[in-house]
């Protein structure tokens, strides 16, 4: 599928993770995945594409950066130097960059105010993930906030949101960039059920059916974190690859299947 961008918008996934050849093992199968080889001009990095068009990042982890492995979610910018400078006044901190990455554009890595980790990506030739909201690419990206007013505000004052509220009850409070069937990401107050875990960017991985991709999880050496359960958007799972990162996958409710 392919649509009109809209600024800020997640454009790319990487996973981070401390045995890339595992990694390749584990999800190419499960969803049609084939990693390419490591270049050596950009440290081993590694991409994950489908029917050679990229889909995500694969990058090793071998403990020096001090960061957890995961997977991450790119927000698209037109100007990653403004980006950065906004980022600070509005309450972030920048990781690091930006970093040229030779002439495939420039990136960042942030943490928003509620704690979560974000990256930035303002492309040149390289525009990001190149499959969207079809089996085996991302469907859905959202960030699970422990300061939801304060995640609002960020994502509106330095990547341009144009932020439509959907719920705003104690019970259910989470917000979407774009609207309806043009939505392209969400943010959720989660500061009710999150307890000590941290805020945290997710993307949700298509699947053809939800049931089958979750016992093929498992049995790549994989474990389930969330069963799956049905949602007005689809059936939803969380699961944990055998390097214990967690992820989310998407297919048809049950009644479509």
């Amino acid at each position: 599928m392919s649509r009109t961008p809209v600024t800020g918008e997640p454009c790319y996934i990487e996973l981070f993770t401390p045995d890339t050849d595992a990694a390749a093992a584990f999800y190419g199968p499960l969803f049609g995945w084939t990693a390419g080889e490591g270049s050596p001009e950009f440290g081993g990095y590694r991409m994950f594409l489908k029917d050679d068009v990229p889909i995500a990042g694969l990058m090793a982890n071998d403990g020096t950066s001090g960061s957890p492995s995961m997977w991450s979610v790119y927000l698209s910018t037109d100007d990653i130097e403004r980006t950065l400078a906004r980022t600070t006044q509005a309450g972030g901190t920048v990781l690091h960059g930006p970093m040229q990455i030779a002439d495939l554009g420039s990136m960042a890595m942030l943490v928003d105010p509620a704690g979560a980790v974000v990256g930035a990506w303002q492309a040149e030739t390289f525009a990001g993930t190149g499959l969207i909201a079809e089996p085996g690419a991302p469907g859905w990206f959202e960030t699970l906030s422990t300061d939801y007013a304060a995640s609002v505000g960020f994502y509106t004052d330095v990547f341009g949101w144009d932020v439509t509220t959907m719920s705003d009850s104690d019970e259910f409070r989470y917000c979407t960039l774009g609207k309806d069937d043009d939505a392209r990401a969400g943010i959720m107050d989660a500061a009710g059920f999150l307890g000590d875990q941290p805020s945290r960017w997710q993307p949700y991985l298509m699947v053809e059916g939800t049931d089958a991709a979750v016992a093929q999880a498992v049995e790549l050496g994989g474990s389930v974190d969330t069963a799956p359960q049905e949602t007005p958007y689809g059936r939803l799972a969380v699961l944990v690859d055998p390097a214990g990162v967690a992820f989310s996958v998407m297919g048809p409710s049950a009644e479509a299947a």
